[in-house]
């Protein structure tokens, strides 16, 4: 008769796992369903669909957490290879929907884009790495042609917002890997003078965006709703919030998007600033433990792709509560862990997958 040792099942399935980590994303993973299930109007469908979504990225992040470095190393070129190719194929037969081309039907139906957010750090930390010895301004201007490339497909479908993810993602991981302070404030100073280009490239939606962060209420029906409803919600919260299920803006229907791309205002207005202190506290948590693993990794690739994933996460937060908040255009960013969606929580726990395996692998990649 086989014996079943239940101590020796839990510390193989906790190996590679962090525990710090872990702890601090299913904080951040409870209060999203917490805010989720008043959003929806208490519809437990729904919720629990967002449960499955959480419980389906927990198992793709723990078989991620259990593969080498060395091995996540090996697989950055194919993975960014394959995800060029489909952002190609993404723009030549990609179907459109909303005015937006950003779906590629393979017998299933994929967005590519979502792959690059984790390609591209991944890409970047494998080339840097290998030219780690001999890393000059020509290193840096073939890696940023890797990022240039899948950035101009996906700002072309368009798709402002995960363009954005993905430039942070590659700009962490070339200022981590030492990209001069004077090189990155010349790139500045020429983003800056070639605003007017810019602006006469950008789609009619897009420019109406900016305008309307400048004064949303020349709009106040149209493209400035969003911004005015989400800042009455968080306003109208003051310092403890109207309670739970007792959001006005959110269960009168005023609030758009609330269970994806406006859930913050949903949790502004029902738990107040306490509330939101609470949840940057567990996001800040979260952040500063990716950046211990970052700095305490003992390869150059380790660190660049440890520190690229978490400040990335940090992008998503900022940007996410900055256009809740009308300080930033609305792009169409998901609250990390928090906003309902099955493929962002998927490409985020994957991602902290790679840090895990990064921090329980350490003694195994120094020798």
């Amino acid at each position: 008769m086989i014996k079943i040792d239940p101590r020796r099942i839990w510390l193989w399935l906790t190996a590679h796992i962090d525990s710090l980590l872990l702890s601090f994303m299913l904080m951040l993973m409870l209060i999203g369903l917490i805010v989720l299930y008043s959003a929806t109007g208490q519809d437990l469908g729904k919720t629990t669909g967002q449960m499955l979504n959480m419980l389906v990225a927990l198992v793709a992040m723990w078989a991620v957490a259990n593969v080498s470095p060395q091995h996540i190393a090996r697989a950055a070129l194919p993975v960014y290879g394959l995800g060029l190719l489909l952002l190609i194929g993404v723009a030549l037969f990609g179907d459109v929907s909303h005015g937006a081309r950003r779906w590629l039907n393979i017998g299933i139906r994929i967005q590519p884009s979502e792959m690059m957010k984790l390609a591209v750090p991944l890409m970047l930390a494998w080339y840097l790495d290998r030219r780690e010895k001999t890393l000059n301004l020509k290193d840096f201007g073939v890696a940023v042609l890797l990022l240039v490339a899948p950035v101009g497909l996906i700002v072309k479908q368009p798709d402002l917002g995960t363009a954005l993810l993905i430039s942070a993602s590659g700009f962490y991981a070339l200022f981590l890997a030492g990209l001069s302070w004077r090189i990155i404030l010349g790139l500045v100073g020429v983003g800056a003078a070639s605003a007017p280009i810019l602006w006469s490239l950008m789609h009619d939606y897009q420019r109406q965006r900016i305008l309307t962060l400048i004064d949303p209420s020349q709009d106040p029906l149209g493209a400035g709703y969003h911004i005015i409803q989400s800042s009455i919600a968080l306003g109208s919260g003051g310092i403890f919030g109207k309670g739970w299920f007792n959001g006005t803006q959110t269960h009168l229907d005023f609030l758009p998007e609330r269970t994806t791309d406006f859930i913050f205002a949903v949790y502004g207005e029902e738990f107040g600033l306490a509330g939101n202190l609470i949840l940057l506290a567990v996001y800040i948590l979260v952040i500063g433990r990716g950046l211990v693993i970052a700095a305490k990794a003992p390869t150059l690739f380790s660190r660049l792709l440890a520190g690229s994933i978490t400040l990335t996460f940090f992008t998503y937060a900022f940007v996410n509560m900055g256009m809740v908040s009308g300080i930033l255009p609305v792009v169409g960013v998901p609250l990390p862990l928090i906003s309902y969606g099955g493929t962002s929580m998927v490409t985020l726990l994957v991602g902290f997958g790679m840090l895990m395996s990064i921090q329980t692998h350490r003694k195994l990649v120094q020798s």
